[in-house]
């Protein structure tokens, strides 16, 4: 499970932030996840509560945007988006010349801190 790594990771750099700007505490987080980073919110989410206990992070609001999966056809010369990353054809022609464009890692969007 490389989730807990991604949260350990991820809340250091939250916390580097919000010390940065004063924060008392961190009250919400938005985590944009990659289409094809192997990463299951489910997992992201009970991982990121376990590691911000006892920290400037305990207690916020996760908020996680899953991107699609997102490809370039070489034949259709279009972007198309997939309905499973694991399928690796193109939608519209069946082409298996797709180059991919999602990302596949994790980014913070966006923190909400409290500066009192």
């Amino acid at each position: 499970m490389h989730e807990i790594t991604l949260c350990q990771r991820a809340l250091e750099i939250i916390e580097q932030q919000a010390v940065a700007c004063g924060a008392k505490r961190v009250t919400g987080v938005w985590l944009k996840v990659g289409a094809f980073s192997c990463v299951e919110p489910a997992a992201l989410t009970f991982c990121f509560d376990l590691v911000c206990r006892g920290t400037l992070a305990e207690g916020c609001k996760l908020h996680v945007e899953e991107q699609q999966a997102e490809c370039w056809c070489e034949h259709c010369q279009q972007y198309v988006h997939l309905v499973s990353q694991h399928v690796r054809r193109c939608p519209q022609c069946g082409s298996d010349t797709l180059r991919i464009v999602a990302d596949d890692g994790l980014q913070i969007q966006r923190l909400e801190i409290d500066q009192e």
